[in-house]
């Protein structure tokens, strides 16, 4: 039964002429995506001085992180699907507010808990954004442009995300910690005004339904499965909270697959893994997200708890990580068609681990030109690997299954993102809570002190007490340096694996280009070819 929208329907194609103001509605767009790439970075160099303020302990630090990324992660595909049928701008919209919203609620609240609801709002907000913000681009533009437009909307997913750390350094300079969320406003507002009056009413009345029972199973399991890793190192990995909440998120997962495997239009469609392109693949872009989440994560903390860098200086020592990102990024697209996917990507890979393996070789004591150099060669790796990735990810999925096959595997980066913060954050908060001497301290001294690198700075400034300052950053330093070493390892074992069973070729059938996080990539297999029928050369 079609429902009623109140809206008259538009194809999703766009028919007639086109708009002339399509690409200042464009740059609406692309505002409001800004704002969803800011607020994945910029809260991590704001986090020390959350903690300070607030008396953050690491774990709720992962929560604040993750609160965002949880629900953007669960949403994102019910939200598209959502907008699909009652209304992409409307729900665009709808999505612009609540994030606005959520801003608002975050830089007014004064605790921990509220800001952590407040990243959970704006996540619901940037569920809605993201997907309805490029299904709405082939109602504005015609086919010659789309491409054009498409890539502009890929780059403005991206461009938030470096420029999140600097913001905020800046804002954190001159005003409360509040102030990162209220950046968001202006833009809320600019982009809330020109979308609604530009943007084409559209909606598709055959989009599948949203499933309310997958969308709640999703939720829980993700949710389960990260607060189990986030108190894993306060009550412990053997305790049985712990072992029940990871059993319960297995099983959680386990419900969602069947229950999506015997659905006539899965609003999940997990078939596309039976395809040996899509899942290597999806593999070789979720390591990147991973490590990347959690070097952002962990490296604000050592520069500003460890070495006593400002908000400011802390970003601004990010960009080595950030260049290294967009040189290479930039590079791929045109090493990739020449040496192939399977050449280009797990060469990418292999140069994120061995930037990870050498941060892990740090020391409290270290300059700052060892750690520079180790950003970039990490960043060399992420834009090597990530961009490559996303592109090969569509290239053996079908058309009519390219959008799936997107909003997919975006989810599984957020969801590879919110593990890259709640893993490595746990096995720091286990080594910082281990090896840290609080010996001979007061009670509240003590417990001050492990909660956090930044309540160790703050209890040991307060008491003139050196050495436990000296031990916690001690302490800090060796559990990032155990992160990275755990993470470099593992992105080195997948990268041998992605080499080996990567398929050189896909399907020549092309695909609605979409580049990285686009509807589509280049190739074409239908969803019942096995890996061996592909033909063709794999190519971005």
């Amino acid at each position: 039964m079609q429902a009623t929208t109140g809206e008259p329907t538009r194809a999703t194609e766009a028919e007639g002429p086109p708009d002339p103001r399509r690409w200042w509605a464009l740059g609406a767009l692309v505002v409001g995506l800004l704002v969803v790439g800011l607020d994945t970075t910029i809260i991590n160099v704001a986090m020390p001085t959350m903690s300070d303020r607030l008396g953050a302990s690491t774990g709720d630090l992962q929560w604040i992180a993750d609160s965002y990324i949880v629900v953007f992660a669960a949403l994102m595909l019910p939200a598209g699907l959502i907008g699909d049928r009652y209304g992409r701008r409307r729900f665009l919209l709808v999505g612009l507010a609540v994030f606005g919203v959520g801003s608002v609620v975050g830089a007014l609240v004064g605790s921990v808990e509220g800001v952590i609801a407040a990243r959970a709002l704006m996540g619901v907000g940037g569920a809605f954004i993201m997907p309805l913000s490029l299904s709405i681009l082939p109602s504005l533009f015609p086919a010659a442009e789309r491409g054009r437009a498409i890539s502009i909307w890929a780059a403005s997913t991206a461009l938030g995300i470096p420029l999140g750390p600097i913001l905020g350094g800046l804002l954190l300079e001159h005003f409360w910690w509040g102030s990162v969320f209220l950046i968001n406003i202006p833009m809320v507002g600019l982009a809330l005004l020109v979308c609604g009056v530009l943007l084409p009413v559209s909606r598709s009345a055959e989009a599948p339904r949203v499933d309310v029972a997958v969308t709640v199973l999703v939720t829980a399991a993700l949710t389960t499965l990260i607060f189990a890793v986030i108190e894993a190192p306060e009550w412990g990995w053997g305790d049985a909270r712990v072992l029940t909440l990871f059993g319960a998120a297995v099983l959680l997962a386990a419900s969602v697959a069947v229950r999506e495997s015997r659905a006539r239009r899965p609003m999940i469609d997990f078939g596309l893994f039976r395809d040996r392109n899509f899942r290597w693949a999806t593999i070789s872009a979720l390591v990147p997200s991973f490590a990347m989440s959690g070097v952002l994560f962990l490296v604000p903390q050592r520069f500003q708890g460890v070495d006593g860098n400002s908000a400011l200086g802390t970003g601004l020592r990010l960009l080595p990580l950030l260049g290294g990102l967009f040189v290479t990024a930039l590079a791929s697209d045109k090493v990739a068609p020449r040496f192939g996917y399977k050449v280009v990507i797990p060469s990418g890979m292999f140069v994120l681990g061995c930037g990870l393996l050498l941060g892990a070789t740090g020391s409290a004591d270290d300059g700052y030109g060892w750690t520079a150099c180790w950003l970039a060669l990490t960043g060399m790796g992420l834009g090597l690997s990530l961009v490559p990735a996303m592109d090969a990810v569509m290239a053996g999925v079908a058309p009519e299954r390219a959008g799936m096959g997107s909003a997919l595997v975006q989810t599984l980066r957020q969801v590879a993102g919110a593990l890259g913060v709640a893993i490595l954050g746990s096995v720091l908060a286990s080594t910082y809570v281990d090896r840290i001497d609080t010996g001979g301290r007061p009670a509240p001294v003590a417990d001050t002190a492990r909660e956090s690198i930044g309540g160790a700075a703050k209890v040991a400034g307060r008491g003139a007490d050196p050495a436990l300052l000296d031990s916690a950053r001690d302490a800090f330093v060796h559990g990032m340096d155990l992160s990275l070493l755990i993470c470099g390892v593992t992105t080195l074992v997948l990268a041998a694996a992605v080499a080996v069973f990567l398929p050189r070729r896909a399907a020549t059938t092309p695909a609605p280009t979409g580049g990285a996080g686009g509807p589509g990539g280049d190739g074409a297999g239908g969803p019942g070819e096995s890996d061996h029928d592909r033909e063709g050369v794999l190519h971005p």
